[in-house]
């Protein structure tokens, strides 16, 4: 794929102040400019050509009516991309997504037989290598590599600091330049190593060999000796499949953005990319609850954009205008939430915020007293000086109940193949569990916590944060007080 312009080289405070200025020419150039690039990171998240392009065509609907927003007009590609990254995120988890049309792929000239072949060999190569990073590293290096984004885009993208977003460049380069090594080994050597050849019976590489292969290869003998040639990121990238952006998409999205009867519909797209931030650029997607994935389009609202100002503000606001449905954060920007108890308050909290509330105790507990210690005399005077009766005994304390033993948590894994995420599958084991998520790995997103009793399960809904890049992923989710649950998924 040929890479995108970079920050700056299509006059891009120029395109920012004719589309403030409502110009359609200045919106028409900016389709010609990045819709191509655009439409093939839409359809890399969504893997559907009619998504890809009502992502594309709602992306540029947002650019046009929240463009006054943006701080920085030379950024203006940058940001184009973070709107078209939310747009996508939202539409991977609306439960009416259209499915299972993928685009063709784009032309890529005359080619010999022999030059098609070598082609299949090197993107083989390419999914190899990339099969060991996670998610987030794979949809970074599209970005810089491919697309080429910088840092400071990447930050406004994934919603991160710049300098974690220097660091997540600089750590998936050098992850990748060891899955390369270990992926050249397997396609070039691996006839020499028994090891390797076990391994890449299958190829191009599934993550779970990848991993294997880069494990394997700094401990063997003849491995280890082993030199590659380097491979700069956008040469290795550059023979991915890039989706052919359809023809008349460019009527349909300039007649979507301009025309007058429109209007309404437009203030309802462009609602979806709110809040921003400070800095204009638009706050990461994040999933809203079932409930609210089933309101459709949201009411234009009166005022100004809200602005989320630091992180717990982000959150707040994210939640008071989620519109729809659900990719990031922070490191994990698509994160999910729990489905739900299977038996009634499992969580033993009806709030549902996942935590037990205590029992009330009074401070000042009133004992009843005892028949022996009455202060009030009899009125009748004992005929005897000698009691009668003995005084009554004082009961025994009643043994203190002991709490019951914890119990383990079981979990059952779970597969979403192609889905958007599927549910894992946790229960209590020899008593009651406080539980709650701890971690996850390689692309997959998952959140929760609360309590167990015996014998009760939860589930936990696990949703991926890239696109079906490569084939038969598998990443996990840590759990409290332990267990791992593996996710398949593409």
């Amino acid at each position: 794929m040929s890479a995108g312009p970079g920050p700056g080289q299509f006059d891009d405070p120029r395109l920012a102040d004719a589309l403030r200025a409502g110009d359609v020419i200045a919106l028409s150039e900016v389709y010609d400019t990045y819709a191509p690039f655009l439409y093939d990171y839409c359809h890399g998240l969504l893997r559907d050509r009619v998504e890809a392009a009502g992502a594309l065509r709602n992306t540029l609907i947002m650019a046009r009516e929240h463009v006054d927003n943006l701080r920085e007009p030379e950024r203006l590609r940058g940001w184009l991309y973070a709107l078209a990254r939310k747009e996508s995120m939202r539409r991977r988890d609306s439960p009416n997504r259209h499915t299972g049309q993928e685009a063709p792929e784009a032309e890529d000239g005359d080619l010999s037989e022999e030059q098609l072949v070598r082609r299949d060999e090197r993107r083989a190569l390419t999914v190899s290598a990339l099969a060991a990073l996670s998610g987030r590293q794979r949809e970074a290096i599209d970005l810089s590599a491919r697309h080429e984004l910088d840092a400071v885009d990447l930050a406004g993208l994934f919603g991160i600091p710049p300098d974690e977003a220097v660091q997540l460049l600089a750590e998936t380069d050098e992850d990748l330049a060891i899955s390369l090594h270990a992926a050249l080994i397997a396609q070039n050597h691996w006839e020499d190593c028994p090891s390797v050849s076990a391994l890449t019976e299958s190829w191009p590489l599934s993550p779970q060999a990848a991993r294997s292969l880069i494990r394997h290869v700094p401990s063997c003998p003849a491995c280890g000796e082993r030199e590659t040639p380097p491979l700069p990121a956008d040469r290795l990238l550059a023979v991915l499949p890039i989706a052919a952006i359809p023809n008349d998409l460019r009527l349909d999205v300039l007649t979507a953005a301009t025309a007058a009867d429109r209007a309404d519909n437009r203030h309802a797209i462009a609602a979806y990319a709110e809040p921003f931030t400070a800095r204009g650029w638009p706050v990461p997607y994040q999933p809203g609850s079932p409930r609210t994935r089933d309101r459709g389009a949201p009411k234009q609202r009166k005022g100004g954009v809200l602005v989320a100002v630091g992180g717990a503000v982000a959150a707040v606001a994210i939640a008071a205008v989620a519109m729809t449905v659900i990719g990031g954060g922070g490191s994990g920007d698509k994160s999910s939430a729990i489905v739900g108890p299977e038996s009634p308050n499992a969580a033993g909290d009806p709030s549902g915020s996942g935590t037990q509330a205590p029992p009330t105790v009074s401070d000042s507990p009133t004992r009843s007293p005892s028949p022996s210690a009455s202060k009030s005399p009899s009125k009748t005077p004992s005929p005897s000086k000698t009691p009668t009766t003995k005084p009554p005994t004082t009961a025994p304390a009643p043994e203190r109940p002991r709490p019951p033993r914890p119990g383990n948590l079981s979990v059952q894994g779970c597969d979403m193949e192609r889905d958007e995420s599927c549910t894992i599958r946790i229960t209590a084991v020899g008593g009651p569990v406080s539980w709650r998520v701890t971690g996850t790995s390689d692309g997959i997103s998952a959140r929760g916590g609360g309590r167990l009793d015996s014998g009760e399960s939860t589930r936990v809904r696990a949703s991926r944060d890239g696109g079906c890049w490569l084939i038969n992923q598998e990443g996990s989710v840590s759990f409290s007080p332990g267990g791992s649950a593996s996710v398949g998924y593409c």
